[in-house]
């Protein structure tokens, strides 16, 4: 990449001339503290989300136990099951 030569003091600069200013700089760095306030602001806000459940999750929790629990005495109440825990106690509780 050719460079071109600048007399002093002409206020023009090379083509490589990479240098930003003092206002893009100042720029860059706002744009970077916002975005970095606003990610923090974020994982703020979903970490608080997820602390404990909601109305509508504490009801279907509670529908679901009380659902496990009727098919969990249906099935203790059955004869078969009934009939296999007598067994189980009652050699347990026998002495020999």
């Amino acid at each position: 990449m050719p460079t071109h030569s600048v007399a002093a003091g002409a206020g023009t600069s090379t083509p490589d001339d990479n240098r930003t200013t003092f206002k893009e700089t100042t720029m860059i760095a706002t744009t970077r503290r916002t975005r970095d306030e606003l990610l923090r602001r974020w994982r703020a806000a979903s970490e608080a989300a997820e602390h404990g459940m909601s109305t509508a999750e504490y009801a279907v929790g509670t529908i679901a136990a009380v659902a496990f629990a009727a098919v969990l005495i249906a099935i203790v109440k059955s004869d078969t099951v009934r009939s296999a825990l007598e067994g189980i106690f009652s050699s347990a509780l026998s002495t020999r």
